[in-house]
């Protein structure tokens, strides 16, 4: 077995989900490969950090906001029950009394009726949908402020806590990415580089992401980093990294195991 699918059993071995053959074969690998033992305690203490992130409560604001929201749904559901109710009352009065009514007279009132209940309905049920749209946008802009206010944290820990809200936006706009790769290519921890390149390989659907992710190749000096870089570059497959690639590996210092990885990297691209 190759390093690369080693390193896929990282994950497992850190939730403890290995067989006991997959577990040993590992160990024995890990004994004499000193980069996937370093990658491996590196995940290990970036697990660790992240296990021990608090979740952020919300603001008083916000929760008194939500709840008046929310009763006040429950208001309008209550009235809509109603409103439904009187209708239904004055249908069956409607219907006892058409034996003396021409029928064509009880078929209109039963339809402006029923049309006037759908429009106050409708009308109320899209106020309701502006709400909670306004709501939720509120809730994303939120938690995109903490996340960028985190980044520039002092606190490696705090900065990939920062990161890890990521996950919870579901459309990250220009500044979001803008921020998480400057991340990726300036902060002096490996750790928290290591989080912002999970977090961006997350979100390279965005074609600015896959560039940003292609110009931070030349950007890492950590082996760690290089590694790590080429293998989402390898499960992208972005072709495009290469000549990024070629470049890395016209450096003198460039670590040896690394060199072979991106060697290898480049051929499987190829």
């Amino acid at each position: 077995m190759k390093c690369e699918q080693y390193r896929d059993l990282f994950t497992n071995r850190i939730n403890n989900e290995l067989t006991p053959a997959e577990n040993e074969n590992l160990e024995q690998h890990l004994a004499g490969c000193a980069d996937c033992a370093e990658e491996l305690q590196t995940m290990q203490q970036m697990w660790q950090l992240m296990g021990e992130l608090e979740t952020p409560e919300p603001s008083a604001h916000l929760k008194v906001k939500f709840q008046a929201m929310l009763d006040t749904y429950k208001e309008s559901v209550a009235e809509d029950q109603g409103w439904w109710h009187n209708l239904q009352e004055q249908l069956k009065q409607l219907w006892q009394w058409q034996p003396r009514w021409p029928m064509a007279y009880n078929l209109a009132i039963v339809l402006v009726t029923l049309g006037c209940g759908y429009l106050v309905f409708h009308d109320r049920k899209s106020n309701q949908e502006q709400q909670l749209q306004a709501l939720t946008s509120q809730v994303h802009e939120l938690r995109q402020t903490m996340m960028l206010a985190l980044l520039e944290n002092p606190s490696a820990s705090e900065r990939i806590r920062g990161v890890s809200y990521t996950t919870e936006i579901k459309h990250a706009d220009k500044q979001v990415i803008d921020a998480l790769l400057a991340t990726l290519n300036n902060d002096p921890n490996v750790n928290v580089r290591l989080s912002t390149l999970d977090a961006l390989t997350q979100l390279a659907g965005h074609p600015e992401v896959r560039e940003g992710l292609i110009q931070s190749i030349t950007e890492q000096d950590s082996p760690l980093m290089q590694s790590a870089i080429a293998d989402v570059m390898l499960k992208l497959q972005e072709k495009r990294s290469i000549g990024s690639f070629r470049k890395l590996l016209k450096q003198k210092n460039l670590d040896q195991g690394v060199r072979d990885k991106i060697s290898e990297t480049i051929k499987v691209l190829i």
